[in-house]
């Protein structure tokens, strides 16, 4: 027993060590985002709660219609063990316009709100195009230093904003989750995503290699912002929200009160709203046949990029801030690192969305759930 309790005092004292160093660093540092990175240990989908937001309006709510069988398709048991088993939280299917499928899990509803993750990417790629499309921003060749005075010299002149929606930059950015010191852990906590997202360094030269960073979609983000002179918020109720009829007012996680959205994350709305980013993708980026981004954006979109990856293989399966499936290449979707997925599947005119809490193991870069939902999409789980 004794020795027990020597052991016990010894494991108390060597946690109390790691507790005191990592305080001093983050005083010592002025890195006090580290305090909060620590508390909430890892990211959750209703982490809009812990952070400033912007809200994304709507204009006149547009309800989805209602199949008049809805929910009367086939659900196999198989597909929602899984779901069951990732936390699932919501699951949407909608097809020829119309919700034939809708679920709920642990308290949620049609209009609880979620976190997007990295999703938000994806909604991000198209507000740099409806600001080319506003003739905001030139093209997507454009140098990212005409809008950002720290990408104006040196090797980050050679950055463009296409460089950034393929995700081959060529930057220093670590793309590390578990890491608190990484620099994704101070854009998803840190006060300040400006500076946090222009710090890098260019290590590559841009658009040789397509390495996933969530601090080039930031990046993005504050181009859109410089383009157009409003927030990404008010840019996207402009251009998205309020032309697609969404039925909630959306809420944008920022860095502090009244700062920059996190462009690469934490667009945060319910399974039906995020629906609609998968209808204005299902047909060709116009809203009621008005685009919003012409045909030659929309199918670079969902077109792999091809880039060489850190193997040496070209990448097959992400576009311009929209991901893939090799094994279906006309399918594509949009995806958070807690399992948020709006996937599109042209040929049947579905689309389904998943959020949830976690996500499983990946098959040739598709998540296995997505695999599901595919199959299920496409007529082929039982």
């Amino acid at each position: 027993m004794k020795r027990f309790f020597n052991i016990l005092k010894r494991t108390g004292l060597v946690i109390l060590t790691i507790i005191l160093l990592y305080s001093a660093y983050a005083v010592a540092t002025g890195r006090y985002y580290l305090f909060k990175a620590a508390w909430y240990n890892f990211a959750n989908i209703d982490d809009y709660t812990i952070f400033a937001n912007n809200t994304v309006p709507i204009g006149t709510p547009k309800p989805w219609k209602e199949a008049v069988k809805m929910n009367n398709i086939d659900y196999p048991d198989t597909l929602n063990g899984l779901l069951v088993n990732l936390g699932t939280v919501a699951l949407l299917m909608v097809k020829n316009d119309s919700i034939v499928f809708e679920k709920y899990w642990l308290g949620y509803g049609d209009s609880t709100k979620s976190g997007s993750f990295s999703a938000a990417k994806s909604i991000a790629s198209l507000l740099v195009r409806a600001a080319i499309h506003e003739g905001l921003i030139k093209s997507v060749y454009q140098p990212v230093g005409d809008f950002l005075p720290e990408f104006k010299i040196g090797e980050k002149a050679m950055v463009r904003i296409v460089d950034l929606l393929t995700m081959s930059s060529g930057s220093d950015w670590d793309e590390s989750y578990m890491n608190p010191f990484s620099v994704t852990t101070e854009l998803y906590y840190g006060p300040d995503v400006y500076n946090t997202a222009t710090g890098v360094q260019i290590i590559n030269r841009p658009g040789s290699l397509y390495k996933y960073k969530s601090g080039d979609s930031q990046l993005l983000g504050l181009v859109v912002e410089k383009a157009t002179g409003k927030s990404l918020s008010a840019y996207a109720s402009e251009k998205l929200w309020q032309p697609l009829g969404a039925e909630h007012p959306a809420l944008w996680s920022t860095d502090h009160e009244n700062g920059h959205e996190k462009a690469y994350c934490c667009f945060n709305s319910t399974v039906r709203d995020f629906a609609r980013i998968g209808k204005l993708m299902l047909d060709s980026g116009k809203i009621n046949g008005v685009p919003v981004i012409d045909s030659s954006y929309w199918r670079q979109s969902i077109t792999p990029c091809k880039i060489p990856n850190e193997y040496g293989q070209p990448c097959t399966y992400y576009g311009y801030q929209w991901w893939i499936d090799p094994m279906h290449p006309a399918i594509f979707y949009a995806r958070g690192i807690l399992g948020q997925y709006i996937v599109v599947i042209p040929a049947q005119k579905t689309i389904i969305v998943r959020l949830g809490k976690q996500t499983g193991e990946q098959y040739n870069t598709v998540p296995e759930e997505v695999r599901y939902l595919i199959y299920w999409g496409l007529g082929g789980l039982r």
